[in-house]
Protein backbone atom coordinates (compact mmCIF):
# COMPACT_ATOMS: atom_id res chain seq x y z
CA UNK A 1 0.00 0.00 0.00
CA UNK A 2 1.56 3.25 -0.69
CA UNK A 3 2.04 6.12 1.66
CA UNK A 4 -0.47 8.12 0.52
CA UNK A 5 -3.39 5.75 0.44
CA UNK A 6 -1.79 4.53 4.30
CA UNK A 7 -1.51 7.94 5.92
CA UNK A 8 -5.35 9.69 4.18
CA UNK A 9 -7.30 8.07 7.24
CA UNK A 10 -4.55 9.76 9.62
CA UNK A 11 -4.48 13.62 8.50
CA UNK A 12 -7.95 14.51 10.33
CA UNK A 13 -6.24 14.34 13.56
CA UNK A 14 -3.35 15.29 12.64
CA UNK A 15 -4.41 18.30 11.52
CA UNK A 16 -6.58 19.11 14.53
CA UNK A 17 -3.14 18.32 16.38
CA UNK A 18 -1.03 20.98 14.11
CA UNK A 19 -3.60 23.79 14.79
CA UNK A 20 -3.57 22.90 18.60
CA UNK A 21 0.55 23.48 18.22
CA UNK A 22 0.86 26.18 15.99
CA UNK A 23 -2.28 28.43 17.43
CA UNK A 24 -3.47 28.43 14.09
CA UNK A 25 -5.89 26.45 11.42
CA UNK A 26 -3.34 28.21 8.44
CA UNK A 27 -0.71 27.81 10.19
CA UNK A 28 -1.37 24.44 11.62
CA UNK A 29 -2.65 23.14 8.21
CA UNK A 30 0.69 24.52 6.26
CA UNK A 31 3.31 22.32 8.31
CA UNK A 32 0.50 19.68 7.37
CA UNK A 33 1.04 20.20 3.63
CA UNK A 34 4.97 20.67 4.07
CA UNK A 35 4.70 17.10 6.02
CA UNK A 36 2.88 15.71 2.94
CA UNK A 37 5.46 17.47 0.13
CA UNK A 38 8.36 16.14 2.39
CA UNK A 39 7.22 12.37 2.28
CA UNK A 40 6.59 12.51 -1.63
CA UNK A 41 10.34 13.77 -2.06
CA UNK A 42 11.83 11.25 -0.07
CA UNK A 43 8.97 8.12 1.30
CA UNK A 44 12.09 6.61 2.72
CA UNK A 45 11.53 9.10 5.57
CA UNK A 46 8.55 7.54 7.00
CA UNK A 47 9.33 4.97 9.74
CA UNK A 48 8.03 1.82 8.91
CA UNK A 49 9.07 -0.34 12.56
CA UNK A 50 5.83 1.45 13.81
CA UNK A 51 2.00 2.01 13.43
CA UNK A 52 1.29 4.52 10.73
CA UNK A 53 -0.39 6.59 12.74
CA UNK A 54 2.59 6.88 14.96
CA UNK A 55 4.97 7.24 12.31
CA UNK A 56 3.10 9.81 10.65
CA UNK A 57 3.30 11.72 13.81
CA UNK A 58 6.74 11.10 14.70
CA UNK A 59 7.79 12.76 10.91
CA UNK A 60 5.55 15.66 11.26
CA UNK A 61 7.64 16.58 14.72
CA UNK A 62 10.37 15.90 13.27
CA UNK A 63 10.17 18.16 10.72
CA UNK A 64 8.25 21.18 12.87
CA UNK A 65 11.35 21.16 15.21
CA UNK A 66 13.91 21.79 12.95
CA UNK A 67 11.54 24.38 10.75
CA UNK A 68 12.83 27.78 11.08
CA UNK A 69 10.60 29.46 14.54
CA UNK A 70 9.33 32.83 12.37
CA UNK A 71 6.95 29.71 10.63
CA UNK A 72 5.36 28.88 13.87
CA UNK A 73 3.27 31.39 14.37
CA UNK A 74 1.66 32.97 17.34
CA UNK A 75 -2.23 32.70 18.58
CA UNK A 76 -4.66 34.59 16.84
CA UNK A 77 -5.66 38.31 19.16
CA UNK A 78 -8.81 36.80 20.77
CA UNK A 79 -8.28 32.54 21.08
CA UNK A 80 -10.43 30.44 22.81
CA UNK A 81 -9.84 29.42 26.07
CA UNK A 82 -8.30 26.37 25.17
CA UNK A 83 -5.13 28.14 22.90
CA UNK A 84 -5.05 30.54 24.98
CA UNK A 85 -4.22 27.53 27.86
CA UNK A 86 -1.77 26.16 25.01
CA UNK A 87 -0.03 29.27 24.48
CA UNK A 88 1.15 29.25 28.08
CA UNK A 89 2.76 25.80 27.79
CA UNK A 90 6.28 25.80 26.61
CA UNK A 91 6.46 23.52 23.22
CA UNK A 92 7.51 20.46 24.52
CA UNK A 93 5.52 19.44 27.25
CA UNK A 94 2.62 21.19 25.08
CA UNK A 95 3.70 18.50 22.88
CA UNK A 96 3.48 15.64 24.93
CA UNK A 97 0.70 16.90 26.89
CA UNK A 98 -1.28 17.04 23.43
CA UNK A 99 -0.33 13.59 22.41
CA UNK A 100 -0.84 11.73 25.34
CA UNK A 101 -4.10 13.48 26.37
CA UNK A 102 -5.68 15.09 23.04
CA UNK A 103 -4.27 11.95 20.47
CA UNK A 104 -4.52 9.26 23.07
CA UNK A 105 -1.04 7.99 22.35
CA UNK A 106 0.38 5.96 24.99
CA UNK A 107 3.32 7.06 27.01
CA UNK A 108 5.68 4.75 25.57
CA UNK A 109 4.21 5.76 21.72
CA UNK A 110 4.64 9.49 23.02
CA UNK A 111 8.27 8.65 24.05
CA UNK A 112 8.98 7.25 20.80
CA UNK A 113 7.28 10.09 18.79
CA UNK A 114 9.52 12.51 20.52
CA UNK A 115 12.49 10.41 20.50
CA UNK A 116 12.98 10.81 24.40
CA UNK A 117 13.05 7.83 27.31
CA UNK A 118 9.72 7.11 29.22
CA UNK A 119 10.82 9.03 32.00
CA UNK A 120 11.89 11.98 30.18
CA UNK A 121 7.82 12.12 28.75
CA UNK A 122 6.86 12.03 32.18
CA UNK A 123 8.65 14.62 33.33
CA UNK A 124 7.17 16.99 30.32
CA UNK A 125 3.83 15.82 31.22
CA UNK A 126 4.25 16.93 35.10
CA UNK A 127 6.04 20.01 34.03
CA UNK A 128 2.92 20.77 31.36
CA UNK A 129 0.36 19.94 34.14
CA UNK A 130 2.27 22.41 36.83
CA UNK A 131 1.87 24.77 34.10
CA UNK A 132 -1.74 24.45 33.39
CA UNK A 133 -2.22 24.50 37.22
CA UNK A 134 -0.72 28.03 37.30
CA UNK A 135 -3.63 29.36 34.91
CA UNK A 136 -6.23 27.20 36.05
CA UNK A 137 -5.64 26.08 40.08
CA UNK A 138 -8.25 24.88 41.39
CA UNK A 139 -9.68 22.96 44.52
CA UNK A 140 -10.40 19.49 44.49
CA UNK A 141 -12.95 17.22 46.17
CA UNK A 142 -11.85 13.30 46.11
CA UNK A 143 -14.52 11.04 46.92
CA UNK A 144 -12.96 7.60 47.61
CA UNK A 145 -13.17 5.00 50.37
CA UNK A 146 -10.07 3.34 49.77
CA UNK A 147 -7.74 5.57 52.42
CA UNK A 148 -4.13 4.15 50.75
CA UNK A 149 -5.60 5.31 47.10
CA UNK A 150 -7.44 8.53 48.39
CA UNK A 151 -3.73 9.25 49.77
CA UNK A 152 -2.15 8.62 46.37
CA UNK A 153 -4.81 10.83 44.22
CA UNK A 154 -4.47 13.43 46.82
CA UNK A 155 -1.03 13.42 46.14
CA UNK A 156 -0.89 13.62 43.14
CA UNK A 157 -4.20 16.65 43.52
CA UNK A 158 -1.13 19.11 45.45
CA UNK A 159 2.04 17.91 43.21
CA UNK A 160 0.26 19.45 40.24
CA UNK A 161 -0.57 22.92 42.53
CA UNK A 162 -4.08 22.30 43.04
CA UNK A 163 -5.85 22.47 46.62
CA UNK A 164 -7.62 19.54 48.33
CA UNK A 165 -11.07 20.73 50.01
CA UNK A 166 -11.57 17.00 51.18
CA UNK A 167 -11.96 13.85 51.13
CA UNK A 168 -15.25 11.72 51.22
CA UNK A 169 -16.16 8.04 51.80
CA UNK A 170 -19.60 8.28 51.59
CA UNK A 171 -22.45 10.30 49.52
CA UNK A 172 -22.97 11.93 52.80
CA UNK A 173 -20.01 12.95 53.06
CA UNK A 174 -19.30 14.15 50.18
CA UNK A 175 -22.38 16.16 49.96
CA UNK A 176 -21.59 17.57 53.06
CA UNK A 177 -18.09 18.52 52.19
CA UNK A 178 -19.70 20.38 48.71
CA UNK A 179 -21.67 22.66 51.47
CA UNK A 180 -19.27 23.56 53.31
CA UNK A 181 -16.71 24.36 50.42
CA UNK A 182 -17.21 24.34 46.60
CA UNK A 183 -14.77 22.51 44.63
CA UNK A 184 -13.93 23.00 40.64
CA UNK A 185 -13.28 19.72 40.04
CA UNK A 186 -14.61 16.27 41.27
CA UNK A 187 -12.59 12.78 41.62
CA UNK A 188 -15.11 10.30 42.48
CA UNK A 189 -15.06 6.42 42.67
CA UNK A 190 -18.48 4.98 42.22
CA UNK A 191 -18.87 1.87 44.46
CA UNK A 192 -18.54 4.18 48.29
CA UNK A 193 -17.75 2.87 51.42
CA UNK A 194 -21.18 2.49 53.16
CA UNK A 195 -22.35 1.04 49.88
CA UNK A 196 -24.09 4.25 48.90
CA UNK A 197 -22.79 5.50 45.08
CA UNK A 198 -20.37 8.11 43.87
CA UNK A 199 -22.33 8.07 40.74
CA UNK A 200 -25.31 9.46 42.75
CA UNK A 201 -23.43 11.86 44.75
CA UNK A 202 -21.82 13.40 41.38
CA UNK A 203 -25.27 13.27 40.35
CA UNK A 204 -26.77 15.41 43.23
CA UNK A 205 -23.83 17.71 43.20
CA UNK A 206 -24.38 18.47 39.55
CA UNK A 207 -27.83 19.57 40.17
CA UNK A 208 -25.91 23.00 42.12
CA UNK A 209 -22.79 22.94 40.49
CA UNK A 210 -21.63 23.02 36.92
CA UNK A 211 -18.31 21.50 37.16
CA UNK A 212 -15.74 18.82 35.41
CA UNK A 213 -15.73 15.05 37.08
CA UNK A 214 -13.26 12.43 36.42
CA UNK A 215 -14.68 9.11 37.60
CA UNK A 216 -12.13 6.56 38.77
CA UNK A 217 -13.19 3.61 38.55
CA UNK A 218 -12.54 -0.24 38.18
CA UNK A 219 -16.06 -0.75 37.23
CA UNK A 220 -15.48 1.48 33.59
CA UNK A 221 -18.12 -0.70 31.42
CA UNK A 222 -20.86 0.34 33.38
CA UNK A 223 -20.61 3.76 32.31
CA UNK A 224 -18.84 3.11 28.48
CA UNK A 225 -22.00 1.69 27.14
CA UNK A 226 -22.80 3.61 23.71
CA UNK A 227 -25.86 3.84 24.75
CA UNK A 228 -26.36 7.24 26.97
CA UNK A 229 -24.47 10.25 27.10
CA UNK A 230 -21.01 9.10 28.56
CA UNK A 231 -18.30 10.49 30.86
CA UNK A 232 -16.07 12.72 29.68
CA UNK A 233 -13.52 12.11 31.56
CA UNK A 234 -12.88 7.96 32.98
CA UNK A 235 -9.66 6.80 34.62
CA UNK A 236 -9.54 2.61 35.12
CA UNK A 237 -8.02 1.09 38.15
CA UNK A 238 -5.75 -0.04 39.00
CA UNK A 239 -4.12 3.38 37.73
CA UNK A 240 -0.84 4.76 36.38
CA UNK A 241 -0.05 8.12 38.37
CA UNK A 242 0.75 9.87 34.46
CA UNK A 243 -2.66 8.66 33.22
CA UNK A 244 -4.37 10.56 36.71
CA UNK A 245 -2.03 13.57 36.56
CA UNK A 246 -2.47 13.50 32.60
CA UNK A 247 -6.44 13.33 32.93
CA UNK A 248 -6.92 16.40 35.86
CA UNK A 249 -4.97 18.25 33.29
CA UNK A 250 -7.11 17.47 30.85
CA UNK A 251 -10.62 18.21 32.29
CA UNK A 252 -9.30 21.34 33.68
CA UNK A 253 -7.63 22.71 30.62
CA UNK A 254 -10.33 22.22 27.97
CA UNK A 255 -13.02 22.54 30.99
CA UNK A 256 -15.90 20.24 29.83
CA UNK A 257 -18.44 20.23 32.22
CA UNK A 258 -19.84 16.85 33.03
CA UNK A 259 -23.16 15.43 32.36
CA UNK A 260 -25.45 13.25 35.05
CA UNK A 261 -24.74 9.80 34.63
CA UNK A 262 -27.09 6.74 34.68
CA UNK A 263 -26.44 2.84 35.31
CA UNK A 264 -28.33 0.51 34.61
Amino acid sequence: MSIAREITPQLPSLRRFARLIAGSQASGDAHVVATLEALIADPDAFPRDVPCRQALYQVFLKLWSSADPEAHHALPSSPPAAERNLGAITPLPRQAFLLRTVEGFTLEEVAAILGLPGAGVERLLDQAGREIAEQVATEVLIIEDEPIIALDIEAMVQDLGHTVTGVARTRKEAIESVQQRRPGLVLADIHLADGSSGLDAVNEILDSINLPVIFITAYPERLLTGERPEPAFLVTKPFQADTVRATISQALFFDRRAERQVLH
